[in-house]
């Protein structure tokens, strides 16, 4: 679905860039920060973000095709709908913005996370294509923004913080949490980068602005995802890619699946 794209992507580079912000208020930009709009990055950065996107999803599709099976495959399909429809439900912040479920820790720690940064992928191009949610020049910015930077960065933090909290059922859910609510912090620092580097806004505004609009989002980022992990691992935590049932020598130890959470 995504090389499909390259020749469309192309083509709209032709739209001329968004002039700049004035005195760095948000303009179109009011709304949903995450899902950069056409025009507001510059070709440079659009064009590097699609290559470095393009280059990530290529390797997480043979990852997943070396690695999944019948039962996963299914899964995956089930975990972008439920992303999809979980980001159609915005709620207000403050100043005429809003906020939604990433889902990005959440698909990674069920999934493992190159198949995370496919449903991402998947999610945001037909959001993209569908609902005219982030522009179509901008969608590998969007995709780096919150699969790679999303998905696959907020799940190298979350195996860190596991590993060193002993990999403990508080340290699961800690850890969890975190990585939940920087994935959020950092797809929006990213995007603040972006729109920088392309001359859309001054850093020393965009950066706070978003950082501060998305830690707020990002408590109720790990709220939803702690829950809904927490719900999984109580019914079908075979289903869980980040979690095998504990020894019973030890209770209390979680330890990461080796077929797919790599």
């Amino acid at each position: 679905m995504i090389l499909t794209e390259v020749g469309k992507i192309f083509v709209a580079f032709l739209i001329p860039p968004h002039p700049p912000l004035e005195k760095g208020g948000w303009g179109d930009l009011k709304g949903d920060l995450m899902h950069i709009p056409d025009g507001f990055l510059s070709h440079g950065m659009n064009a590097t973000t699609f290559v470095i996107s393009s280059g990530a999803c290529a390797y997480g599709i043979k990852r997943v095709n070396r690695k999944f099976g019948e039962k996963e495959v299914p899964l995956m399909g089930v975990t972008a709908a439920f992303i999809f429809a979980a980001q159609m439900l915005n709620f207000p912040i403050a100043g005429g913005t809003s906020g939604h479920f990433l889902g990005a820790v959440f698909s990674s720690v069920l999934l493992g996370p190159w198949a995370a940064l496919l449903i991402m992928t998947i999610v945001l191009v037909v959001q993209c294509l569908g609902f005219a949610d982030g522009g179509l020049t901008a969608i590998g910015s969007n995709i780096f923004n919150m699969g790679v930077i999303g998905a696959l960065g907020g799940y190298t933090i979350f195996y860190i913080l596991f590993a060193l909290l002993q990999k403990s059922r508080k340290g699961f859910f800690f850890a969890l949490a975190m990585a939940s609510w920087l994935s959020i912090v950092m797809g929006a620092s990213g995007a603040a980068i972006e729109l920088a580097l392309s001359g859309t806004s001054p850093l020393k505004i965009t950066l706070p602005a978003m950082a501060g609009i998305h830690a707020i989002m990002g408590v109720g980022e790990a709220i939803i995802t702690t829950a809904a992990i927490s719900l999984i691992l109580k019914t079908r935590p075979d289903l869980v890619a980040c979690y095998v049932p504990p020894h019973p020598s030890h209770p209390h130890a979680y330890r990461q699946a080796p077929n797919r959470a790599g």
